[in-house]
């Protein structure tokens, strides 16, 4: 089988499973817990194969995927906000083992093992903080804004690559991956453009626009998406260059590791949050 088709049919499964789990808050949490746990995992893996380097891949791994459950629990009201107490415990105790670890550089060790957490665990974290909404009523779950996040970054990868492959290039950052040009932004950028725009129809017409955005601001919205992502993939490669690999694992045949595929997001989570937030300060 071709490694077209193979990574077509992975691709198609991918974005399946993603989409069907916004339809339930159970469901998208459980699947991205999943993947936050399978992210560590993997991040922890390969930085621990630098000199120096020994993270506690298991407690790293729980550590993470604590914290996204206990951010969804928090975020949704079912959880009070004791519910972090187990996950600092964990960090000071991650920082303390390295006391008796006699390990020859624990500043190297240290900085990996918070990196899992503020590279992976943080941003997925934000899934629950746009996923759920208080209401005079209670919590909401709403689906709209977190699934238009991850819809918008799978746009503009599909845009920036039509464009890129029949325009002329002018490489975007060479130093860190010359496959990306100008162009392929640019033109990435204008289909979300327009598709924030279909949102925004389709979300006023059928009646759940629930933050009540306008076409401008989700228009804004996508395209904060969509450059923070493009940030988000070139931080991957520049942290894959520095490793020397060209996959960050081989768990999605065709498509490499999770790292590979959720390089955009996690940029993407934090800067959706942060754009959402300051519209209300306005």
């Amino acid at each position: 089988m071709s490694n077209f088709i193979v990574r077509t049919i992975t691709g198609i499964f991918f974005v399946a499973a993603i989409v069907v789990s916004f339809i339930d808050p159970t469901a998208m949490a459980l699947l991205f817990a999943l993947v936050t746990g399978l992210t560590v995992w993997e991040f922890t893996g390969l930085v621990n194969q630098r000199g120096g380097v020994d993270t506690n891949r298991m407690i790293c791994t729980v550590a993470g995927v604590y914290f996204f459950l206990a951010m969804i629990g928090f975020c949704s009201e079912l959880t009070p906000s004791a519910v972090f107490i187990p996950y600092l415990i964990t960090i000071i105790y991650l920082f303390v083992a390295e006391l008796y670890a006699k390990n020859p550089d624990p500043i190297s060790t240290w900085a990996h093992t918070m990196m899992s957490q503020l590279y992976i665990a943080l941003p997925f974290s934000m899934l629950g903080v746009l996923a759920f909404r208080a209401t005079p009523v209670g919590t909401e779950y709403v689906s709209t804004i977190p699934l238009s996040v991850f819809v918008f970054l799978w746009i503009n990868d599909t845009g920036a690559y039509c464009c890129g492959s029949l325009l002329p290039r002018h490489k975007l950052f060479p130093r860190i991956s010359p496959g990306k040009s100008w162009e392929g932004s640019i033109g990435g950028a204008v289909f979300v453009a327009a598709a924030a725009l279909l949102i925004w129809h389709v979300t006023e017409l059928y009646g759940f626009n629930e933050l009540q955005l306008s076409a401008l601001q989700w228009v804004g919205l996508g395209l904060t998406v969509t450059v923070f992502g493009t940030w988000g993939d070139l931080v991957e490669s520049l942290f894959k260059r520095t490793l020397g690999i060209k996959d960050s694992g081989k768990i999605l045949p065709g498509h490499g590791g999770m790292l590979d595929r959720f390089d955009s997001s996690l940029l993407a989570l934090p800067a959706a949050v942060i754009y959402l937030y300051t519209l209300t300060l306005f």
